[in-house]
């Protein structure tokens, strides 16, 4: 029986609830998951929302695929020194929350795990704890010993695909970000990306521009002409990539559909129209890592948290997909 790590992300906000709705749907799926983190907090808000979850506390990953189907198995890594309050930010889920990210980590790394997949931490209840990364991107690369990760947006029910080229950076800091940037190294990486994890043979990568309107030929900024024209005509000799594209008209038109993933400059440029067309069903893959890493395209609603109003929908498409980049790098390694 092959196991996924679902971390349990922060225990005062929705992630208990989408990891128990999301076990109930996809319990007699051919992996099984194992959560770490804190059993008190995921057995609190299973007895709260009724939802009828049988979770058992396991010990190693061992004890866990000894376990019957139907059962979901929990690895503690810290419990909480009371039990969870919805909606609220607190150091002691922060961290959990770490703990049980380095737990999940860990479990891949050695191959306990197949890959991980991370419910949503509160960047404020993590810095409380000392962290001092900005997200789980950043600190996730860090435990694994990599470089700077790639992060990229999947959505299952239209396959749209959208990747940064800058991730949490004030917008005062992408120009100079993107002149320094290799731009031809970071596409390549990300082409190879897709096809490991992906099993796209050849992908076909859209290059947004930095400008509006790509810059209309300098008019309103030359990065275009100084840094992504000459990038992309050096990659279209082994690579099939075009652009620079205009963001407005490039979604507007759907011209994405054309197109295997759209490379956006920074956050919003790529994350407000994938939003738009996939808010429920939109996953997060952290792709150039030495483990498979997904999780839901949300934050922990606090607004919401304990109220059993949440949607599984992106939990559960992130597990989906987490089980099927596993499996495609298996059969890349066992068939080069």
């Amino acid at each position: 029986m092959q196991l996924t790590a679902w971390s349990i992300g922060d225990m005062n906000g929705i992630g208990p609830e989408i990891i128990l709705k999301s076990f109930r749907r996809i319990s007699q799926s051919g992996s099984r998951p194992l959560v770490t983190g804190s059993f008190k907090a995921l057995d609190y808000y299973n007895k709260l929302l009724g939802l009828d979850v049988h979770l058992q506390q396991v010990h190693s990953p061992t004890e866990a695929c000894s376990l019957p189907e139907g059962i979901l198995p929990v690895l503690s890594t810290k419990e909480p020194c009371t039990l969870p309050n919805p909606g609220t930010v607190d150091p002691d889920s922060g961290r959990i929350a770490l703990s049980a990210i380095s737990k999940a980590v860990e479990l891949c790394l050695e191959g306990s795990c197949s890959a991980m997949v991370t419910a949503p931490i509160h960047k404020e209840a993590i810095a409380a704890a000392g962290c001092h990364h900005n997200g789980h991107t950043g600190y996730i690369a860090r435990l694994c010993g990599s470089g700077s990760p790639i992060m990229l947006f999947h959505d299952p029910v239209t396959g749209l695909n959208v990747a940064l080229a800058t991730i949490h950076e004030p917008l005062s800091s992408v120009p100079g970000l993107i002149r320094d940037m290799d731009m031809g190294a970071f596409v390549t990486r990300l082409h190879q990306s897709l096809q490991q994890d992906f099993a796209i043979r050849n992908p076909r990568i859209a290059l947004l521009g930095l400008n509006p309107h790509a810059s209309d030929g300098g008019v309103m900024g030359t990065e275009e002409q100084d840094f992504l024209i000459p990038a992309i005509e050096q990659l279209s000799e082994h690579i099939d990539i075009q652009g620079p594209f205009a963001a407005d008209g490039f979604f507007g038109a759907r011209r994405y559909t054309s197109f295997d993933v759209t490379l956006a400059m920074y956050h919003d440029q790529g994350l407000l129209p994938f939003k738009v067309l996939a808010f429920d069903t939109g996953v997060n893959v952290t792709l150039g890592l030495p483990i498979v890493r997904t999780s839901p395209d949300h934050g922990t609603s606090f607004d919401i948290a304990g109220s059993g109003k949440a949607s599984p929908e992106s939990f559960t498409c992130a597990a989906q997909l987490a089980d099927r980049i596993a499996l495609n790098r298996n059969n890349r390694r066992n068939h080069p």
